[in-house]
């Protein structure tokens, strides 16, 4: 269509009739003289509508999802790293809870064997030396640590240490079979050297060839002169089986060790072993129902048991069984110096009492 003058004057007067419209609708509301109308346009247009609506709301609902689409999927994004988080914390807070026990342990073991010990840490396993079976520590010279040191755990025996450096020391395994340790078996007291078998139980060879020894029975390391390479009184392990030995001049006993080397975590290093021998008090609690050795009783000849305990030796290596006041007290204050080093103080420059002159070397 040109734009002429008679263009121009129809679009206005179509302009003013619209105006005139709506004025009139607006004023007249539900009586407005167009509301007839209005209800006979949607009577025809409704339907006309509804199809198209039915026709065109999929389509509008695909562009939507296709424009809506990455704010979802940062919101999944965000929910997931949401849930990573909660997770991670969750993992680190059982760690936590786990580490904690194991620090509680190795120190109720080094206060009830009156052990100074520095606490540490794994941080590798591996043969980082040559040795076969070993693990590295993050203490080292400068935390006191020398080479020679008992290292033990909440629940026994963990190895010795081979190498130090500055900031981190090599401990060689008591499952490692280049490792031998003296050995003495609770209440009997017989004498024996134990050496790893890698992923099997430790082999002890007892020094009596006649030793009464069952399933069950547990050993504790016997000590060294001066405490280096091992102190007395750590637990060792338990006897799983006995080999028969006939004519031989020593018994050969399979032990269970009592840690786990498969879990290591939190260890501690021996820097000033005991005042005293602490003899079998480190050992863990007999289970329930279950007669400790010394106590079990040689039955009467009425058949009934005995109430008298079996005889202990008189004279043992390293002290007496006995625990005098003034041990009790050295044992305390141990534990509280075993209680700083954990928490990272200094490690003492204190020297160990000297062990007495009689007592023998346990291990190599």
């Amino acid at each position: 269509m040109r734009d002429t003058r008679e263009s121009r004057l129809l679009f206005v007067v179509l302009v003013a009739v619209a105006f005139a419209l709506i004025t009139v609708d607006i004023r007249g509301s539900a009586n407005s003289p167009l509301g007839g109308a209005r209800r006979a346009a949607a009577r025809v247009l409704g339907p006309v509508e509804r199809s198209a609506a039915g026709a065109v709301d999929p389509i509008a609902r695909t562009v939507r999802a296709i424009r809506d689409s990455g704010t979802q999927q940062q919101r999944l994004d965000q929910l997931g790293a949401e849930n990573t988080e909660l997770r991670q914390r969750l993992a680190s807070s059982d760690a936590a809870t786990g580490r904690t026990k194991q620090l509680d342990d190795l120190l109720r073991t080094a206060g009830t064997g009156g052990y100074t010990i520095k606490a540490a840490q794994v941080i590798a396993i591996g043969a980082a030396q040559g040795f076969s079976w070993t693990i590295t520590i993050d203490a080292g010279s400068d935390d006191g640590l020398q080479r020679d040191m008992t290292v033990i755990n909440g629940e026994g025996l963990v190895g010795r240490v081979t190498t130090v450096a500055r900031g981190t020391a090599t401990v060689l395994l008591a499952t490692d079979p280049g490792f031998t340790a003296g050995t003495r078996m609770e209440s009997s007291g017989e004498i024996g050297f134990a050496t790893g078998q890698g992923n099997g139980p430790l082999r002890v060879e007892l020094l009596n060839g006649k030793a009464q020894v069952k399933p069950g029975d547990r050993m504790v390391t016997f000590g060294s002169q001066g405490g280096r390479p091992f102190v007395p009184g750590v637990p060792v392990g338990k006897v799983v089986s006995v080999e028969a030995t006939p004519g031989e001049l020593t018994k050969t006993v399979l032990v269970e060790p009592f840690v786990s080397f498969t879990r290591l975590d939190l260890v501690g290093v021996v820097v000033v072993p005991p005042r005293t021998d602490p003899r079998d008090s480190v050992l863990p609690p007999m289970p329930s129902g279950t007669p400790s050795p010394s106590a079990a009783g040689a039955p009467s000849p009425s058949g009934q048991p005995s109430a008298q305990p079996s005889a202990q030796p008189s004279a043992q290596p390293g002290g007496s069984p006995g625990a005098s006041p003034s041990a009790g007290a050295g044992a305390s204050a141990t534990t509280s110096t075993a209680t700083a080093q954990a928490a990272g103080a200094s490690p003492p420059v204190a020297q160990p009492s000297s062990s007495p002159s009689s007592s023998p070397s346990g291990g190599n």
